[in-house]
């Protein structure tokens, strides 16, 4: 008798964009090189391309990035450097961006206990990379384009904002700020008109420091020699050398301050934590590549990798210089996704990063 074969059921991946399409112009200069930095949002992206709603608190996978610079006149060849940064891949960030999005979303819920109705269908946690986006804004972010040229139409992309009471002083009065991911707070005012505050910064103002010494000892721990030693279970094993003491002085002396700078450890002064304001700060580099002469065909490949709230920074040099007139490049390049089970994607959400 035939046995009867079991099937499981495997779960359908919908169907989704996985390769977008972007292009943008990195003018030269006759004088010196010129950079040209731009902001994708993956999330804001994918909701255009596939007509539904991304958050952008999600941690995208991307294959990778291909990059096709040309010039803007036939004929010149380009020399220029690409680099892509993302927000860290650190326990810091994480847990900044956790932190921040839950103070968010405790300030909404209290606004709302009363008027539950009014909520906004779309309401969503959305926060600029670092401060040159902020200045720029959500409205300079790249958009996808199809064969042709066409480039997507918008829709509504707005950043995040914590309404935060004056103080005392000013009792009932709040000031809007915005946010963003790295570097120091109150940067000065963005697109909006309106000022922000860091992810980070904030996370570390709100925590605690680490021992300026650990172990912090008791002076009488090196003291382990003579006819009245105050460490007298060290100095049973004494035996007339000096050797306990000495171990004992490095055990006190060295290796009992954190690895890393942080604020009252001697030094420094102020939160010290990475891509915060005062350490590594700026967003994480993730890969880079150079277009010279003899790229072939003027392709050029960075590699995949994880990137938090979908934001990815793009800074291309231009090194042609002149003529003028023949030095602008145009920079087209793809991204490309990983299908997964978040709605087409392999993907997850930033609070479980």
């Amino acid at each position: 008798m035939a046995r009867k074969r079991s099937y499981r059921k495997m779960s359908k991946i919908e169907p989704a964009v996985q390769t977008m399409t972007f292009t943008f112009e990195v003018p030269s200069e006759a004088e010196q090189d010129s950079t040209t930095t731009k902001y994708l949002d993956l999330s804001q992206v994918a909701s255009l391309v596939n007509r539904r709603f991304y958050r952008q608190g999600i941690n995208w996978a991307v294959s990778g990035f291909k990059f096709s610079t040309l010039p803007a006149v036939e004929g010149n060849q380009p020399l220029a450097l690409i680099t892509a940064s993302k927000l860290p891949d650190t326990w810091v960030m994480s847990n900044s961006w956790e932190k921040g999005f839950r103070v968010w979303q405790r300030m909404n819920n209290e606004a709302l206990e009363e008027s539950e109705s009014v909520r906004p269908r779309f309401l969503d946690y959305k926060i600029y990379a670092d401060s040159d986006h902020h200045v720029a804004g959500f409205g300079s972010n790249l958009l996808p384009l199809s064969f042709g040229g066409a480039i997507a139409t918008p829709g509504e992309w707005e950043s995040s904002k914590y309404r935060i009471p004056v103080g005392v002083t000013n009792p009932g009065d709040t000031t809007d700020r915005e946010i963003i991911a790295v570097g120091a707070s109150f940067p000065g005012v963005g697109a909006s008109g309106i000022n922000a505050v860091s992810l980070i910064e904030g996370y570390a103002a709100s925590r605690g420091l680490p021992n300026v010494l650990d172990p912090n000892a008791p002076a009488d721990a090196l003291d382990a020699d003579g006819n009245t030693p105050e460490n007298w279970m060290a100095a049973l094993f004494n035996e007339g050398t000096e050797q306990t003491e000495a171990v004992l002085s490095d055990m006190v002396s060295e290796n009992n301050i954190a690895p890393y700078p942080f604020e009252n450890d001697g030094v420094n002064i102020d939160t010290m934590y990475p891509n915060g304001a005062n350490q590594m700060s700026g967003l994480q580099i993730h890969d880079f590549d150079q277009v010279t002469g003899t790229t072939i065909g003027g392709i050029s490949r960075l590699k995949g990798g994880m990137f938090p709230c979908g934001l990815v920074r793009l800074d291309v040099v231009n090194k042609t210089r002149l003529p003028v007139t023949q030095g602008d490049i145009i920079v087209a390049f793809t991204v490309d996704l990983v299908p997964g089970s978040h709605r087409g994607y392999l993907c997850e959400s930033m609070t479980d990063m």
